[in-house]
């Protein structure tokens, strides 16, 4: 699990290989992760995009932008927190992932980017 806050939002990312999911003789290795995202200000906010970066061990690179985290923007109270489980494929055993929202301070409307700290995806496999 990895964590970063920027301008008192919180993010907090836990990564999980899927067997059930992945076909490792063709190249196909399947990650969930769990995104947790903490509201610590005074005032409440909105995710409006996300931005992804995603890495495989074999130096290939991606990026994902689109509206909202798994198709909602979630307005987030003041001590709240909002989580959601997506999933990401990667063509080897490991790879990582990091990135940025776009949120919305819904008291100034002022967007900002909080940051999505790096997490690593293993398969367990690899990790003896």
């Amino acid at each position: 699990m990895v964590s970063k806050v920027t301008e008192g939002v919180k993010v907090i990312v836990e990564s999980y290989y899927q067997p059930d999911y992945s076909n490792p003789m063709s190249g196909e290795y399947m990650f969930a992760y769990r995104v947790t995202i903490e509201n610590r200000n005074a005032f409440p906010v909105q995710v409006l995009r996300r931005h992804w970066h995603i890495f495989d061990s074999n130096a290939t690179h991606r990026e994902v932008e689109g509206d909202g985290v798994v198709g909602v923007q979630p307005v987030i109270k003041p001590g709240g927190r909002y989580q959601y489980v997506s999933g990401c494929n990667l063509k080897t055993e490991m790879g990582n992932m990091h990135g940025t929202y776009s949120v919305l301070d819904l008291d100034t409307q002022r967007t900002f980017e909080v940051r999505i700290p790096v997490f690593q995806m293993t398969a367990p496999f690899k990790m003896n």
